[in-house]
């Protein structure tokens, strides 16, 4: 099922079909800045466990990432000095995301991993969905085999045709991209790219 937003002026009641499904522990696609992904409510462990099926994800090895709608939004679960505070204001929202000491306020599932990446998005429409449900998202981009299509990636339209069944939602926000976001590790009062992204940072 595809659901058509926009980057301002959705109807409360779309905002409200997604947030409910997201509550009930469902998992959606969704646009951000860079790639798409999937997305579920980020407290509820089922529904990660659900998104990392999905994916074939191992939540042992792999890094964990959530989408919030700002800083302060997701301060309570990372911990966040002044220098990293500084950095994310100048560059957020953007296409970066910025790995940070997990606080004991997430869920299990993030228990056995000291570190936690942080999305805030330059797209309204990630942003509008955290801020209704009130809680952060967790995130994880699509990706395409290495001898699919890159479509598959960036049409809503081919998005549902290839995920829909897996999921409980497609969100229709345009074409996407296929350049993944900058990976910037702020633990241990070191910074670092990880990863050269889309994102290019500032006052590094």
């Amino acid at each position: 099922m595809i659901l058509k937003l926009y980057e301002k002026n959705n109807s409360r009641r779309d905002i409200d079909r997604i947030v409910e499904i997201l509550n009930n522990g469902g998992v959606i696609i969704y646009p951000t800045d860079t790639t798409y992904a999937f997305g579920c409510h980020a407290l509820k462990e089922r529904a990660i466990e659900r998104v990392c099926d999905i994916k074939g994800m191992d939540t042992k090895h792999h890094l964990l990432s959530v989408v919030a709608h700002d800083i302060s939004s997701v301060s309570e679960y990372v911990k966040i000095d002044n220098d990293t505070f500084r950095l994310m204001r100048d560059n957020l929202p953007g296409p970066f995301t910025f790995i940070l000491p997990a606080s004991n306020r997430l869920p299990k599932i993030f228990k056995n991993r000291r570190e936690v990446g942080i999305r805030i998005p330059d797209s309204n429409i990630a942003r509008e969905i955290c801020e209704a449900l009130g809680a952060p998202l967790l995130s994880t981009s699509l990706k395409v085999g290495e001898h699919e299509d890159i479509e598959y990636m960036t049409q809503p339209e081919l998005i549902d045709e290839k995920w829909g069944s897996h999921v409980d939602l497609v969100i229709d926000g345009g074409e996407g991209d296929t350049e993944q976001s900058t990976i910037v590790s702020c633990v241990g009062g070191e910074t670092e790219i990880v990863r050269q992204g889309k994102g290019w940072l500032q006052d590094l």
